[in-house]
């Protein structure tokens, strides 16, 4: 579980792809408080994906991807040399600064704009079609790993407003227009959709909630 809440920029030092997988690895230059308490067997976000650190140096980690990993998320089109947002796991006794980020990719979006206005940018984000129904104006998103806030979502694009530290400390200074991102939305619509499904089910069945719990259910 993550918050969305970068901690450290890292770049891609090679990523190498197969028709099964592949192999990642991120360079921690820069990175030392990452560096210091890391080592092999701990979960990782990177731009949004909680990675399995299989391999561990004091300058760089290792993570393998699966086939899933590199179709559902923007690995497939990244290459050496790219930004990547990395962040720890939440500890038990940390604050929430961002929301509750599982590092379970959705989907991949696309940048449509990055545009300044004042000392802020807007970004703009294509949602694919199948994950638009859980994404709500001022709502929850993680785009590459990073909570911000839907201020405006129409027509399937979600603008967000970047301020100046967010720009400057994620990988957002380093995006274009086409660019790929990996999209989570927001867990609270998931689960939403999963009762109302249940709920549909039983009344279909002719059952009832109170009748299940009469029951023992």
């Amino acid at each position: 579980m993550f918050t969305g809440i970068t901690e450290h920029v890292g770049q891609i030092e090679s990523l190498d792809r197969s028709e099964t997988g592949g192999r990642l690895r991120v360079s921690l230059v820069g990175a030392h408080e990452l560096a210091r308490e890391m080592k092999p067997g701990d979960s990782i976000s990177v731009n949004g994906c909680c990675l399995t650190v299989v391999e561990f140096t004091s300058k760089s980690f290792s993570a393998d991807l699966s086939g899933e990993s590199l179709r559902r998320t923007a690995f497939g089109e990244k290459k050496s040399g790219d930004p990547l947002n990395l962040e720890r796991p939440l500890a038990a006794t940390a604050r929430l600064g961002g929301h509750f980020v599982q590092g379970h990719v959705d989907g991949v979006g696309r940048i449509t704009r990055l545009v300044p206005e004042g000392e802020n940018w807007w970004l703009s984000v294509r949602v694919p079609e199948d994950l638009r129904r859980y994404v709500a104006e001022k709502g929850s998103i993680a785009i590459d790993g990073i909570s911000l806030t839907v201020a405006r979502w129409r027509e399937g694009t979600a603008d967000v407003a970047i301020i100046p530290f967010t720009y400057k400390h994620t990988n957002v200074h380093a995006m274009a227009p086409n660019d790929a991102v990996n999209i989570e939305t927001d867990i609270l619509a998931k689960y939403v959709e999963s009762l109302l499904k249940a709920q549909k089910s039983l009344a279909a069945s002719g059952l009832t909630v109170s009748e299940l719990i009469e029951e023992g259910f």
